[in-house]
């Protein structure tokens, strides 16, 4: 059974860091394509980092690039996103998932290519 523990959110000031942490059990994080994805109330869960580590493939969309980091550690089976320069419109439910295969990005990174999903965790950047 696969499971994805998200943990790491909190509430960060503006300009601050934080780094979000996803432990996964049932599979291997470094072999399957992982993908980091925000949602707000209201809105669609959007798609903002992918990485297939075995195949050192990684995206991030627009908005986080430069500023998100995601990395995979195969020893721990974990996968990473540090976040710096964090704005008020970065708040919201993070969550980690675990894909069914690498697409040719850039483009979308879709909810529909992801498999097992994580419970998510809040991430608050306030002034």
């Amino acid at each position: 059974q696969v499971h994805l523990t998200e943990s790491g959110g909190g509430t960060v000031a503006v300009g601050g860091s934080a780094t979000l942490s996803c432990v996964v059990s049932g599979l291997n994080s470094h072999r399957t394509v992982m993908g980091w994805f925000r949602q707000v109330p209201g809105k669609q869960r959007e798609g903002i980092a992918a990485i297939y580590a075995a195949a050192e493939k990684i995206t991030y969309v627009d908005s986080v690039k430069g500023r998100f980091s995601v990395s995979s550690d195969a020893a721990e089976n974990t996968i990473y996103l540090q976040m710096a320069s964090l704005k008020s419109e970065d708040t919201a439910m993070y969550f980690c998932a675990a894909g069914k295969t690498w697409r040719e990005y850039p483009r979308r990174i879709d909810t529909d290519d992801f498999v097992h999903w994580g419970q998510g965790t809040q991430v608050t950047v306030s002034e």
